[in-house]
């Protein structure tokens, strides 16, 4: 996990009172009267019942997914599977003795957010999805062994985002192959430079004078799907494939880049040594824009919306049809930004906005202790930056995004993961997944919006923006601080209460208006500790109105539950299990790879495998009920 934020921007702990963080634990009814006042009560719209009909499963450590009675569970589309490219369509070989060509045409390794784009309503459509990363003592036949340029190749194109077509028949869902919007992205695919970092000099390399081409896209985490029919995805904790050297400066330091990178791509591909290309390490970070129905488009990097270890980018819109991307960074005691657009969103579709994420306002969080907050504009010129400051234009103001938010004195969060908006009220909420460096010698200590030190199980915290989303000022609270004991009494009214849980990751709504939770709790510490009674990673409902939350599914062993999309008709749910059997040093043994899992493949499987997990129930009514 990133640290890297050594700014003094000042800590509120000193005026935040355990008396305030109790009132920041009330279920959304409570906190709504409490804090929001009117606004949201014109929003809401009545509902005929619970929304949560299921029967919660317990904590589970098998190597299996399970799901509550009545639900059933199937396996599509896991790493190494052709997406269905017309005429190249390599084969899945179960000692991954396939090759990097072969490889950029299959799934990739490691799925994490994804999305259903309708082709035929919720039966037949598109499904985009990232691979985060890879793990080397899986991917290759003899692991890590015998480093060479090919096993670089392969783990590149091992990355990035596939989009595959799926359709229903007879109650089952499958991939459609050959499909002609089956696509890969890789990290080594052209991706076009749009916004104010477009042709900057820091973007510039011997390989790309103009600074308008970057090839590739990698540690693509979450993603989001705008209202005109793109994806948007996140590239997380790209700085750690880059080899710094001895040479590393404070900058490159800012963005946690080290002597040496854990991917070791730099000793084969002299892009990824930040001595020789110093540029090609400002053009990863950013939120990139894929069409997934245009299998001939060119995907952007969005620059306008700010380099960052994006965890992923959502989109909101204003009363007058502009787009709002919200954005966290996964890294400890890093950012909040949102992006409002200059424009408003064109009829047309995707070819009708090309340049709409190009052109707005960047800014960044400042939440306050007596529940207020505000966004601070990252505008060159205004404020501390300028010039003399380091920010000679308003590229170099997205590029240094983090050292930008520094000068602002933004809020240094617990590491803000995936976002949701809630469609009836339009509160934003976010994942804080965990930062046991709160409070540590020499860190930030608590504040009102992080309020544990030594946060090791996480918390979510929510905001209403004040009157629209392109508001600079907004009201916050907590849905939920994890983990608390008081969050599973049932008589504990006020409180978030239900099945325990820790780490949350993956956040989204669904078509009825629950809000999904998935964890993500590391190997390093599953089953340990406060996570002794957690079972494997999970997935969870919650009831925002109620404050009710209850445990929908389990993964298999060592994996993380990340990614979720559902069908228009909230009737089938796609989920993503990434690294099954990841080990508790977060590789695994290439020795014995099947030490840990066997997930999907069972007794016949040589390694574990990602894939894509399609859940729906068995009466064909809409999941959760």
């Amino acid at each position: 996990m990133e640290d890297s934020n050594r700014s003094g921007n000042a800590s509120l702990h000193e005026i935040s009172d355990p008396a305030r963080r109790t009132v920041l634990r009330l279920s959304m009814g409570a906190a709504a009267a409490a804090l929001y006042g009117p606004m949201l009560g014109a929003c809401a719209s009545p509902r005929p019942g619970p929304l949560l009909g299921f029967t919660s499963v317990p904590p589970s450590r098998l190597d299996s997914v399970i799901v509550p009675p009545g639900y059933a569970a199937q396996v599509i589309a896991p790493w190494g599977e052709p997406v269905g490219v017309p005429g190249a369509m390599p084969p899945w070989r179960p000692d991954a003795g396939h090759s990097a060509a072969e490889q950029a045409l299959q799934m990739g390794m490691h799925h994490d957010g994804i999305q259903y784009y309708p082709l035929d309503g919720s039966t037949r459509g598109l499904l985009a999805m990232n691979h985060e990363y890879v793990d080397d003592g899986l991917l290759h036949p003899d692991g890590r062994a015998d480093w060479s340029a090919e096993k670089v190749r392969k783990a590149q194109a091992a990355h990035g985002v596939s989009v595959i077509e799926v359709a229903q028949a007879h109650g089952q869902w499958q991939m459609v192959r050959p499909s002609r919007y089956a696509r890969r992205f890789t990290a080594a695919t052209p991706f076009a430079v749009g916004g104010p970092a477009a042709g900057h000099a820091l973007m510039r390399t011997a390989a790309d004078p103009a600074g308008r081409t970057v090839l590739g896209t990698l540690n693509n985490c979450a993603s989001g799907m705008t209202p005109w029919g793109t994806y948007l995805s996140g590239e997380e904790n790209w700085a750690g494939y880059f080899d710094g050297g001895d040479t590393i400066t404070e900058d490159q330091r800012r963005w946690g880049l080290r002597p040496a990178s854990w991917a070791r791509w730099g000793q084969h591909d002299e892009r990824f040594d930040a001595r020789r290309h110093p540029n090609e390490f400002h053009r990863f970070g950013w939120v990139v824009e894929i069409d997934p129905s245009d299998p001939g488009s060119t995907p952007v990097k969005r620059t306008a919306l700010g380099r960052a270890a994006h965890e992923g980018a959502w989109v909101a819109v204003t009363k007058d049809g502009r787009a709002v991307v919200y954005s966290g960074e996964d890294a400890a005691f890093e950012y909040i930004y949102k992006f409002v657009s200059r424009d408003r969103i064109a009829p047309g579709g995707a070819a009708a906005n090309r340049e709409l994420l190009d052109h707005g306002t960047l800014y960044v969080a400042r939440f306050d202790a007596d529940g207020r907050g505000r966004w601070l504009p990252l505008v060159h010129g205004q404020g501390p930056l300028t010039a003399a400051n380091g920010f000679a234009d308003p590229g170099e103001v997205v590029i240094k995004a983090r050292q930008a938010s520094d000068r602002l004195g933004a809020t240094r969060m617990d590491r803000p993961e995936w976002l949701a908006i809630d469609p009836r009220s339009g509160t934003v909420y976010c994942t804080l997944t965990n930062n046991s460096g709160r409070g540590a010698p020499g860190s930030p200590g608590v504040d009102a919006a992080n309020p544990r030190e030594r946060n090791t199980m996480g918390h979510i915290i929510r905001w209403q923006e004040d009157g629209d989303f392109h508001a600079t000022t907004f009201a916050w609270n907590h849905l939920v601080l994890a983990g608390d004991p008081a969050n599973e009494r049932p008589e504990a009214r006020g409180n978030v209460k239900g099945d325990f849980f820790g780490s949350p990751d993956g956040l989204v709504f669904d078509p009825r208006g629950l809000l999904w939770i998935q964890t993500d709790v590391s190997s390093s510490v599953m089953h340990q500790g406060d996570y002794a009674r957690a079972g494997n990673n999970q997935m969870l409902a919650c009831d925002v109105a109620t404050g009710e939350v209850r445990r929908f599914l389990t993964g298999p062993t060592g994996c993380e539950i990340t990614g979720a999309a559902f069908t228009p008709d909230a009737r089938t749910l796609f989920v993503n299990v990434q690294h099954p059997g990841e080990t508790p040093r977060d590789i695994s043994d290439p020795s014995d790879p099947m030490k840990y899992s066997r997930w999907p493949d069972g007794r016949a499987a040589r390694r574990p495998r990602s894939a894509t997990v399609v859940i729906r129930k068995l009466d064909g009514g809409p999941i959760g009920s």
